[in-house]
């Protein structure tokens, strides 16, 4: 198969991700680094290595859904020293996160081993819709939320249309609920800094039929079979 299924497979991360890691060198195959990504792999007689970890797909896959809060990020490792979604989790099992969160944002995110089920909920084409909920400064016009619907344009190009839906505004504060189901890199944000909206909280809500529920900051807990089945689906 080729190596960055395998690597998926692995639990290493979506096969975007672990084609960054190939390309980057960070991958071995038999004691040689490997960057090219049409390389082959025998499952049973190759040795893969992500730097100095020995890779085999894990026997029993384990998804979690986590109520991220602000002030994490979403990789395993920082060098400045920011705390990581993983301190969170009290598990010997590799995990990756399916998407991610900026480090100022928070909500739901889902951790897994599962490299298969993550591929299909981050990929674009399977549009699972995801919801967050916003908080900006100041009042929302009819007009920009008109044209947060119909997809901002930045930079001459236009964003995806969202579903927007203003809930209340009380104290100076807007706050909406924003439905997507792209997942640009920060596009929420990026809908707001667009028609001058500063946001000042940015939490996910839901991803597909998943909701956060009553999970308090930090928390995580595993999904539920009919959870994962609507992902599935």
């Amino acid at each position: 198969m080729r190596i960055n299924k395998y690597l998926a497979l692995c639990g290493l991360g979506s096969r975007r991700k672990c084609e960054e890691f190939v390309v980057n060198g960070e991958i071995s195959l038999n004691g040689k680094i490997v960057t090219n990504l049409a390389t082959e792999i025998n499952p049973k007689k190759d040795k893969v290595y992500h730097n100095d970890t020995l890779l085999t797909p894990p026997t029993n896959y384990v998804y979690y859904k986590l109520n991220k809060p602000k002030g994490y990020i979403c990789t395993a490792k920082d060098d400045r020293g920011r705390k990581t979604i993983y301190s969170l989790i009290d598990t010997d099992i590799r995990l990756f996160s399916v998407g991610r969160l900026d480090y100022n944002t928070e909500g739901l995110i889902i951790l897994t081993n599962d490299g298969k089920f993550a591929e299909k909920i981050a990929h674009p084409s399977n549009e699972v819709e995801k919801e967050y909920i916003v908080k900006v400064e100041g009042q929302m016009l009819e007009s920009e939320l008109a044209v947060l619907r119909a997809g901002v344009v930045e930079n001459g190009n236009r964003m995806p249309a969202a579903k927007v839906v203003l809930l209340s505004f009380k104290d100076g504060i807007s706050r909406l609920s924003v439905k997507i189901n792209e997942g640009q890199n920060h596009q929420v944000r990026r809908m707001f800094s667009a028609i001058g909206k500063t946001i000042t909280l940015l939490k996910r809500v839901s991803i597909g039929d998943v909701k956060l529920g009553g999970l308090s900051r930090g928390e995580y807990k595993p999904l539920t079979n009919s959870e994962y089945l609507s992902l599935m689906r």
